[in-house]
């Protein structure tokens, strides 16, 4: 499915034959033969139309960082959790 690796997609799963990435647009999960993403590419990894891209992989790092900020509930003093 080398159409899946077509535009922005984000790295999910790597194991030792496929891969499972999403694509960024849509947000759509497809598998894809793991020989068809770039020898380094991680999981987390944004690859864009083949070749991984470490910027827009930490743009995305930051941006889920923010987004998980936001949606902390902060601790009362005193609360043992």
């Amino acid at each position: 499915m080398a159409g899946c690796l077509v535009g922005m997609v984000q790295v999910e799963l790597l194991e030792d034959t496929r891969a499972q990435v999403v694509r960024l647009e849509t947000g759509r999960a497809c598998t894809v033969e793991r020989s068809e993403l770039p020898v380094d590419a991680r999981e987390g990894d944004v690859v864009v139309d083949g070749r991984r891209e470490p910027d827009a992989t930490a743009l995305r790092v930051l941006e889920v960082a923010l987004r998980r900020a936001r949606l902390a509930v902060p601790v009362p003093p005193g609360l043992e959790l």
